[in-house]
């Protein structure tokens, strides 16, 4: 029965954004994806509670690459490409701002995480340029399956797969999977794997 409702509610919210769906065609057709996508994201990310999340999936399953069916993106949480691809089972806490990133399956992101398309966004070489006027390289971001990001995290690397990043850490280098890593800039404290190959070590040691 819950998931003959779930099913009813997607539909329902599918055809209650197919109007702004179709206003963001028509201001990508005039402005392009990358002027018109923005605005979009913003008023969805305005919706409030349940009724927010489900049109909110039901918009980007239509607009990005790819939004997985069970994914919850929290109120306040906007897209900055319409590039953006996000898993099946992702959770994306309030007030998340996301470039271009891939948050891959079981991703878990809290509130305010910042995911910016790497450090080197403007050129910073030339005196006699404004910062603004001088080029720069957008990197594509992608957070590793079941990787989970903590509270005000600032993300400018790649995050492997099965990883923990402490809450107010920065990440500038790319972090290895199954690490746990902390600190402004973020550097790996310890293994995930270490952790379990520990605990099996006990285990072991108890037995006997």
């Amino acid at each position: 029965m819950k998931r003959f409702l779930k099913a009813v509610l997607n539909a329902l919210a599918t055809l209650l954004v197919l109007p702004p769906f179709a206003f963001y065609l028509l201001g990508k057709l005039f402005l392009g994806a990358e002027k018109a996508f923005p605005g979009c994201s913003q008023a969805f990310g305005m919706l409030p509670g349940l009724t927010g999340v489900y049109l909110r999936r039901a918009f980007y399953k239509l607009v990005l690459p790819r939004c997985g069916d069970d994914c919850c993106l929290s109120f306040g949480t906007v897209f900055s490409h319409p590039t953006a691809k996000v898993g099946d089972r992702v959770f994306v806490g309030l007030y998340c701002v996301l470039g271009d990133v891939t948050l891959e399956d079981d991703v878990l992101l809290g509130s305010h995480v910042s995911i910016i398309n790497g450090g080197a966004q403007h050129g910073i070489d030339q005196l006699d340029i404004p910062i603004r006027e001088q080029p720069g390289v957008f990197t594509h971001i992608t957070i590793g399956q079941d990787s989970w990001i903590g509270e005000r995290v600032v993300v400018l690397a790649d995050v492997g797969e099965h990883c923990v990043i402490a809450a107010g850490a920065v990440v500038t280098k790319p972090v290895p999977d199954c690490a746990i890593a902390a600190g402004v800039p973020a550097k790996v404290i310890k293994f995930r794997t270490d952790e379990h190959f520990a605990g099996q070590s006990r285990v072991s040691a108890d037995a006997t």
